[in-house]
C-alpha cells in the first residue's frame, strides 16, 4: 500500500492504518526506537506510543513523507522516554552518539534559546543539503537514527575506523560551518 493511501486510511480513521503503516515502516520504527532505548520492552511501548502520536497528528496534518514523518515522531517518542529515565540509569550507546555531537551542538534544553535552536536546526539541515549521498547517509545514520560505527560500516562495506574518521571530519566540517554562521564561537 502507498503511502497516500496509507494517509487516507488515517484520514478515515481507520485502524486498518495502523496496521499498514506496521507493514510498511514497522521495521524502520523498531530499528530507531531500538538504537536509542536498547531495552526491548521499553522500545515496544516507544514504537505503540509512536504510532499514537501518528494517529493523533493525522489528521489534521497530511505528510509527504510518512516514513519520515513516524520515524521522527518514533525518535521524539524514544528520546523523551530515555530523557525521563535518565536520572535512573544510563544509555552509554545513545549518549555516546550525542556526546560526539555535543561539541559542536550546544543543549537546546535552555526555552529562553529556542528561537537559536531553531536557527541552529536549519543552519544543520543546510549543512546536510551541502553534502554528498555518502556523507549525509553516514552523518543521518549516526546522529539521527544512532546507529553504531559497526552498524553503519557492515551496511556501506567499508572499515569502522574509515567511518570513524569520516565522522570526525564531518562533525569538524559542521562545526567551521556554524562558525562562519555565527552560530558557534
Amino acid at each position: 500500500m502507498e503511502d497516500r493511501e496509507i494517509v487516507d486510511l488515517f484520514f478515515e480513521r481507520s485502524e486498518q492504518a495502523i496496521r499498514e503503516l506496521d507493514k510498511r515502516y514497522g521495521q524502520a520504527v523498531k530499528k530507531t526506537v531500538g538504537n536509542i532505548l536498547r531495552d526491548s520492552q521499553d522500545a515496544e511501548e516507544c514504537v505503540n506510543d509512536a504510532y499514537l502520536g501518528v494517529w493523533s497528528s493525522i489528521p489534521p496534518q497530511r505528510p509527504d513523507y510518512l516514513g519520515s514523518f513516524v520515524c521522527r515522531i518514533a525518535r521524539n517518542q524514544a528520546v523523551s522516554r530515555l530523557r525521563s529515565e535518565k536520572a535512573a540509569k544510563r544509555n552509554r550507546g545513545f549518549d555516546l552518539v550525542l556526546d560526539e555531537l555535543s561539541e559542536i551542538i550546544p543543549s537546546g534544553a535552555d526555552l529562553e534559546k529556542e528561537l537559536e535552536a531553531k536557527e541552529l536546526a536549519q543552519a544543520v539541515d543546510r549543512f546536510l543539503s551541502t553534502l554528498d549521498y555518502g556523507d549525509r547517509f553516514l552523518f543521518v545514520r549516526r546522529y539521527w537514527y544512532a546507529d553504531g560505527v559497526r552498524e553503519i560500516a557492515a551496511a556501506t562495506g567499508r572499515k569502522e575506523n574509515q567511518i570513524s574518521v569520516r565522522l570526525f571530519r564531518l562533525r569538524e566540517k559542521l562545526r567551521k560551518t556554524l562558525v562562519k554562521e555565527g552560530l558557534l564561537v
